[in-house]
């Protein structure tokens, strides 16, 4: 499973939905769906939001590894 703090760094930088989804050329649903999971982000698309918030990507997506 793979967990996002998307939500938490756009509220850190006091950023709106719009205003990610148009730095990032994706429309405002799109951060609506990846912020509640329900959409996995490609990587240049996670890569550019790390870049937008000045963090790794890694401190962005979380790989939860389930339990086999």
């Amino acid at each position: 499973m793979l967990l996002n703090k998307v939500y938490y760094y756009r509220k850190k930088v006091k950023m709106t939905q719009e205003a990610l989804a148009n730095a990032l050329g994706v429309t405002r649903q799109t951060i609506i769906s990846i912020e509640s999971g329900r959409y996995i982000a490609s990587l240049p698309l996670a890569l550019k939001m790390a870049k937008i918030f000045n963090i790794h990507v890694e401190d962005l997506f979380i790989l939860e590894e389930e339990n086999e």
